[in-house]
């Protein structure tokens, strides 16, 4: 029989099943073997197409759901199995959880099995009669995320099951565990450049169309653009030149071609669309053109029933009071907006991503404490 209240060992679970994303699979074996003793009813299903490697690749993804009386409250926890590949250098193996001292290290222990694991330590707490809740885990939040938490919404439309609040387990708290819970993110786009030329020698310019001053032209007026000033809750939106190619092997050639990258941090302010639009007039005005790619638009939740009952589970726990922040990069919380009100809370980020990632042992019960507090007075609300 597992001790769902030894969070620790569930995590160790989880971080032992390899899932570099996209994950499939074993690791979603382990979650839907904690899940269903618990009662709940696991659907898990797969979408994509494509060969292994590739956008389109097939990603899976689970929705498990314990339902409550009817009419009661549905809330919802989200999160990812995937992780980022582990890379060199690790005191021990990534996917062999090992306990030093006060910390479990291992690839996903703060982003995000271990928040996973406490969600799973906190419902068990949670009586069948307090209302209805269910699991929203991907196997695709930290690769394209086209085929992850899009298609899971898709499937929680199609049956009904659309929770009435959601948090997303994603590591938000920066020097102390509870000191920051996420009420929006700002949104992302990234747009490809181009400026066609025509090929020649240097010494006769006339006999060619150098790209490279129409680009660099081009990028200065974008650089010097002033989006906004921020606003009550988001800081102001900044555009940033991620990548110039020329590729121009040659010292004597004016080169046919010349590309360039800038990536769109920006709030709730502007859209994707508007900032497309705007960066393609732009290029079109100094002959070139430009391709957008949205990542996620901005969203906020602003404060009130739902971040206090977070902040409110933090302080009885911690004594700490949140800092209700909209700072830091995307998350899956920018597709689940479109469902519900969502806030992402979960343990400190100091160490995802990185190597030798690692989780305080007693962050694990206390953010399992605070989640059972949020789930409860989530559904009595």
């Amino acid at each position: 029989m597992r001790d769902y209240s030894d969070v620790p060992s569930l995590a160790e679970e989880l971080i032992a099943a390899p899932s570099v994303t996209p994950a499939t699979g074993l690791v979603f074996d382990v979650l839907e073997a904690m899940l269903e003793p618990l009662g709940f009813a696991v659907h898990r299903f797969s979408r994509g197409d494509g060969p292994a490697g590739s956008d389109e690749a097939p990603v899976e993804n689970l929705f498990a759901i314990r339902r409550g009386p009817g009419g009661s409250r549905h809330f919802a926890f989200a999160g990812h199995l995937d992780v980022v590949p582990p890379g060199d250098g690790w005191a021990s193996a990534p996917f062999a959880p090992e306990r030093r001292g006060e910390l479990l290290y291992g690839r996903g222990a703060v982003d995000m099995k271990g928040s996973i694991a406490s969600m799973v330590s906190a419902v068990a707490t949670v009586p069948v009669e307090a209302g209805t809740v269910s699991f929203i885990i991907t196997g695709d939040e930290e690769g394209p995320a086209l085929h992850g938490t899009r298609a899971l919404i898709d499937h929680m439309r199609a049956t009904g099951d659309v929770p009435d609040l959601c948090l997303v387990g994603e590591p938000t708290s920066v020097n102390r565990l509870g000191d920051m819970m996420k009420i929006g993110r700002r949104g992302s786009v990234n747009i490809w450049l181009e400026v066609e030329g025509v090929q020649g020698h240097v010494a006769y310019p006339h006999l060619a169309d150098n790209p490279v001053p129409k680009l660099v032209a081009m990028l200065a007026e974008i650089d010097a653009l002033v989006l906004d000033k921020g606003t009550d809750w988001f800081q102001p939106s900044n555009i940033e030149i991620t990548e110039l190619e020329v590729g121009n092997a040659a010292h004597n050639v004016i080169p046919a071609k010349a590309k360039a990258r800038i990536s769109i941090r920006f709030n709730d302010q502007h859209s994707g669309a508007s900032l497309a639009e705007l960066i393609g007039s732009i290029a079109e005005k100094h002959g070139g053109r430009a391709l957008p790619i949205i990542s996620g638009e901005p969203f906020l939740t602003p404060p009130g029933e739902f971040s206090d009952i977070i902040a409110r589970a933090i302080e009885a726990e911690s004594g700490i009071d949140p800092e209700r922040s909209t700072s830091g990069g995307t998350s899956d919380a920018r597709f689940l907006k479109d469902l519900c009100p969502v806030i992402e809370f979960g343990l400190c980020n100091a160490t995802m991503h990185k190597r030798d990632e690692a989780v305080a042992l007693a962050d694990l019960e206390a953010l399992s404490h605070i989640y059972a507090r949020i789930v409860q007075d989530a559904l009595a609300g």
